[in-house]
């Protein structure tokens, strides 16, 4: 019997929203899978095309905060299987995923970027290489965004991300996030991006802040 399944039935896994049992491997019971709402195709204000699979809220907030704050690595797999699962068809095809940075001092205390990891998730899921080729460089994107203004949020992020020195960039990027809320951190990205003559820059996330 595989490890995985011999622990579950000492200590059956918990969903990281209710706390109820779920399936070996599954982040989220039932129930919870069942409240996920899936998305589409959203062009956010800053102007880069994301498509994301849930909105962020019920269980897919649980889940990315458990991700980000309780430093459960383990859960981009599931995340990463739902997103693989769910995007429209061709939607991976010839790209070359490109994480979303954290600030150096972010990281170190994180200690690891959720969207390099997810990147390296779906990466090994879709058959695609990863391109990690930029680097936050504003101090004020080391402070966190959450609860700033869609305006505060651009302005504190424009020219806050540049590429990494002798990294290879690709011809087809997409950016890959944990969650989008006004886009401005992609559009850092793909400024970034755009500036070393890549010809297509789109976005991936698990999830996307409803209302926005």
């Amino acid at each position: 019997m595989p490890l995985g399944r011999l622990l579950a039935l000492v200590a059956p896994p918990l969903c990281v929203a209710c706390g109820s049992s779920c399936r070996v491997h599954d982040a989220l019971c039932a129930d919870c899978r069942r409240q996920l709402r899936w998305l589409g195709w959203d062009q956010p204000p800053a102007g880069v095309a994301v498509w994301a699979a849930v909105s962020y809220e019920g269980p897919a907030r649980a889940l990315v905060r458990t991700l980000k704050f309780g430093g459960a690595v383990r859960l981009v797999d599931a995340m990463a299987a739902q997103m693989a699962a769910n995007a429209p068809p061709g939607f991976f095809e010839g790209a070359s995923l490109v994480p979303v940075p954290l600030h150096r001092s972010r990281r170190r205390r994180r200690g690891f970027n959720q969207a390099e990891e997810l990147a390296l998730a779906l990466a090994s899921r879709c058959g695609l290489g990863v391109s990690d080729c930029l680097e936050r460089i504003s101090a004020q994107a080391r402070a966190s965004q959450v609860g700033r203004t869609r305006a505060d949020r651009l302005a504190a992020l424009a020219g806050s991300v540049r590429l990494r020195g002798g990294a290879a960039v690709p011809l087809r990027a997409l950016l890959v996030d944990d969650v989008v809320t006004t886009g401005a951190t992609l559009a850092a990205c793909a400024a970034a991006l755009g500036s070393a003559g890549v010809r297509e820059v789109r976005a991936v996330a698990y999830a996307r802040t409803p209302g926005r």
